[in-house]
């Protein structure tokens, strides 16, 4: 079974572009191959220290994380989600956000957010649960 996320930022109550410039900054430095990143700079296929692995891809919005394995590639994930985006939509319908993304937020969102002054490992565990933990 395949297991994903994605990662939001929003701006007066609507989701935008990430910065890809940004975006690019952060995963940089966990490129496993340059060739399986896509051409247009939005796909990346990302290697962490340990081995494991994850794609990540922005499209539109969004920043799509797709098939991550367990390991430390969650680290970078978290990074980029407290970095660059500010929430996480977990698969429970949990949006997982920094504290300042509160007064951005869709009306009617904020019920199922969990706000956070930052988005660390850690917290993503614990509010991931262990139903839905990809960790486990």
């Amino acid at each position: 079974m395949s297991y994903g996320l994605a990662l939001y930022k929003f701006v007066d109550g609507e989701p935008v572009q990430p910065d890809m410039a940004q975006v690019r900054a952060i995963l940089s430095p966990y490129l496993a191959a340059p060739a399986k990143a896509d051409g247009d700079g939005t796909g990346f296929w990302i290697r962490a220290a340990d081995g494991s692995e994850v794609e990540v891809e922005a499209v539109g919005s969004v920043i799509v994380v797709v098939r991550p394995q367990s390991g430390d590639v969650w680290k970078t994930i978290v990074e980029l989600a407290d970095r660059a985006a500010g929430a996480i939509l977990l698969p429970t319908g949990t949006l997982l956000c920094r504290e300042e993304m509160r007064a951005h937020l869709p009306e009617g969102m904020e019920s199922d957010s969990v706000f956070v002054p930052k988005i660390t490992l850690e917290v993503f565990e614990r509010v991931a649960g262990p139903f839905t933990h990809p960790l486990s």
